[in-house]
């Protein structure tokens, strides 16, 4: 895989086969997470809002359709900020505030880095180079184990930063300040044995969500998450995973970025307005049936199809296998 901010789907499907599919996978509806803005429509019907995201849309000789938002025209950019509220955060930012979240989990401050305000008057970071260490009642696997979450995800700079989203800029993987990077950081400096730090890494990623409502983002997210799997693999044993543990990776991520309208906690416009025909004496009268949720601001009262993910850690009670599917709306009570 090359050293680019762009992760190429002509790239993916070539060189690891069944996994570009695995990451358009919408495991709510069993099947591919679909585009959700109109940014696209004028490639023709299959690009309109509430069409499928299918490899051969984005793949061959439209292998550059998707691409980060750094890359897009900047008419587009202004007008996905306006419609959508998109706008991307500077990786000073990101790292900032995953600081914010870090320190009281570690009780001091400045553990995998120190912000730093350079010259020209922009800020940016200086990364610890001791082995990260642990307070006396937690250990390392406790901090990888740690369900973070990261709401409206976008291209998921707060959980991954192989690139600044606002300039573009790669970031080596020494010098990543993601959530997830984080975690995998840990791993690598507390693990050598392959088969350990892939059950440790596997962890680290069953304990990462995010959610995004539009399509094209969240396949990017999806892609970095995956990319920085391969990236962290190869630079810790300097050769390349297996397909089979990509597959097994990127599964787990289809489960945990997922496609949803976070005010709702649906798939995005699934709500609907039922058309109900009530009979009388003398003719067929037709009555319209809004939906609850949407007109009273009520997540749980929605007709719309709330999203699924898993819960890693729960048994399935049918199956006795460890993982469990359960409605994200339903953590709302706990």
């Amino acid at each position: 895989m090359q050293v680019v901010i762009d992760i190429l789907e002509n790239e993916l499907i070539e060189k690891y086969p069944d996994v570009l599919g695995i990451l358009l996978r919408d495991q709510t509806t069993q099947k591919n997470i679909f585009w959700a803005t109109d940014n696209y429509e004028h490639l023709g019907d299959s690009y309109r809002f509430n069409s499928e995201i299918l490899p051969d849309l984005i793949t061959g000789e439209k292998g550059n359709v998707i691409m980060p938002r750094v890359q897009k025209d900047k008419t587009l950019q202004l007008s996905r900020s306006k419609e959508m509220a998109e706008v991307f955060t500077p990786s000073w930012i990101c790292n900032a505030q995953n600081n914010l979240v870090d320190n009281p989990w570690f009780g001091t401050e400045g553990v995998f880095n120190k912000e730093i305000l350079l010259k020209n008057g922009t800020k940016s970071w200086e990364i610890t180079k001791e082995k990260i260490a642990f307070p006396k009642d937690k250990t390392w696997e406790d901090y990888v184990r740690d369900t973070r979450l990261e709401i409206s995800c976008g291209e998921a700079p707060y959980l991954v930063s192989r690139y600044d989203t606002t300039t573009g800029e790669f970031i080596k993987i020494e010098n990543r300040i993601g959530i997830l990077d984080r975690k995998l950081r840990v791993v690598n400096e507390n693990l050598d044995s392959t088969d350990e730090w892939l059950k440790a890494v596997e962890t680290a990623f069953k304990s990462t969500y995010g959610f995004e409502w539009q399509g094209d983002s969240l396949l990017l997210a999806r892609e970095a998450l995956l990319i920085t799997f391969i990236e962290n693999f190869t630079h810790k044993f300097e050769i390349e995973p297996t397909l089979e543990t990509i597959q097994n990776i990127a599964q787990i991520i289809s489960w945990n970025i997922w496609q949803m309208d976070g005010l709702k906690g649906i798939i995005p416009n699934s709500c609907k307005n039922e058309i109900l025909e009530i009979l009388d004496f003398f003719e067929t009268k037709t009555e319209i049936k809004k939906c609850k949720g949407c007109e009273t601001q009520n997540i749980k009262l929605h007709n719309g199809i709330y999203c699924y993910i898993m819960d890693w850690e729960e048994k399935d009670k049918e199956t006795s296998k460890a993982g469990k599917v359960i409605r994200f709306i339903d953590l709302l009570k706990k």
